[in-house]
């Protein structure tokens, strides 16, 4: 026939020359050459989901490193103030085990001298437990509540912002605060421990003055929970403040000493 060159499933162009029709020549391409976009459309679904991943941990990321940045001033001086003391107080606790090791090793009555320390270390314990008197620099606090709206909880609260910002000992009316105190009761009608607090409250705490100042001070803490009930907050801070009262000594039942 003319125009064709008797092959199948070929053409001429007049001129000679074979060209495949367009379904042959997609057919005659290579399996890698067809299988080629597929494996492009594949890599760039993988690299999308990798850069989507990491945008949102970049953002989270910045989210939480924008927290600071957003705190008041005066929470960010307490902040800075505890981790002082905190850091000021492991400092000397490494000093002095490093300063009872040496005299251990070169003191030749090894038994005096640890005898020395575990009387150190249970005069410690003795203020942290409550059960003998301690004195140093602190503030004394005073509460007024006309309304009879303190909580259990706003004192609940005042001690613990004092135990965050380092305070050593506490003392709340005629009561040692210790370990194991605990606020009971509704407002107008408080009880430490068991023993009825009166109004206005006072409390004492041994510890760095400005910062247990600032403690109670921060934005929405005790000072304004306290105004917003009628009541008012007066912080004194002191070179020297004493608090007497003691805790009994607890036998206890089940926990026992190891070592």
């Amino acid at each position: 026939m003319a125009g064709t060159n008797g092959r199948r499933g070929g053409r001429t162009n007049g001129r000679g020359r074979h060209h495949l029709d367009p379904q042959r020549r997609a057919e005659a391409r290579p399996t890698g050459l067809r299988a080629h976009p597929v494996l492009s459309g594949v890599l760039i679904g993988v690299l999308c989901l990798a850069l989507g991943v990491a945008l949102v941990t970049q953002v989270r990321r910045t989210r939480a490193g924008d927290t600071l940045a957003e705190q008041r001033p005066q929470d960010l001086v307490v902040l800075l103030d505890g981790l002082q003391q905190r850091e000021a107080a492991l400092r000397k606790e490494i000093a002095d085990s490093e300063e009872t090791l040496s005299r251990l090793r070169a003191t030749g009555d090894r038994a005096a001298a640890a005898r020395e320390e575990a009387q150190r270390r249970a005069a410690a314990l003795g203020v942290l437990s409550g059960t003998v008197p301690a004195a140093g620099p602190g503030v004394r606090i005073g509460l007024t509540d006309p309304a009879g709206k303190i909580s259990p909880e706003v004192l609940l609260d005042a001690l613990q912002e004092l135990r965050a910002a380092g305070a050593e000992a506490v003392q709340v009316g005629e009561v040692r605060v210790g370990v194991d105190s605990a606020f009971t009761g509704a407002a107008g009608d408080v009880r430490l421990d068991g023993v009825q607090l009166r109004a206005p409250y006072s409390v004492l705490a041994i510890g760095d003055p400005p910062t247990l100042a600032a403690a109670l001070n921060i934005p929405g803490g005790v000072v304004d929970t306290v105004e917003r009930s009628g009541g008012k907050v007066e912080v004194r801070q002191a070179d020297r403040v004493e608090i007497t009262a003691l805790r009994p000594v607890r036998t206890h039942k089940y926990a026992r000493p190891t070592g």
